[in-house]
């Protein structure tokens, strides 16, 4: 799949996937790796950032494996961020999808 594609999606990906749970990086990783294919150092700066623009929190949790984890959590901001994101996706993929299929963008 094109990097900018990714570039370009995994932010939904990832405030998605916290809307059902909230995860530790690594699981983020694996859990959008079943279908994009994705590295840990993709997803740490934009955990980062998500963190910064207040769209998630963080607190540790101990771990069976070692050292505690961080887990990321929505915020209330994230949640509605999300939101937008979808609803802007959805659409987005509607009229590529009809371009796609010929059609004329200004139908």
């Amino acid at each position: 799949m094109n990097i900018q594609f990714k570039k370009g999606v995994l932010e939904l990906c990832v405030l998605s996937l916290l809307t059902k749970q909230n995860r530790y990086g690594y699981e983020l990783v694996n859990e959008i790796s079943k279908n994009i294919e994705i590295s840990e150092g993709t997803i740490y700066p934009l955990l980062r950032r998500l963190k910064n623009e207040n769209y998630v929190t963080t607190y540790l949790e101990e771990s069976k494996e070692g050292a505690p984890r961080k887990y990321y959590k929505l915020t209330e901001t994230g949640k509605e961020i999300n939101d937008l994101l979808k609803k802007d996706w959805e659409e987005f993929v509607e009229k590529v999808n009809h371009l796609l299929e010929g059609g004329d963008i200004n139908e």
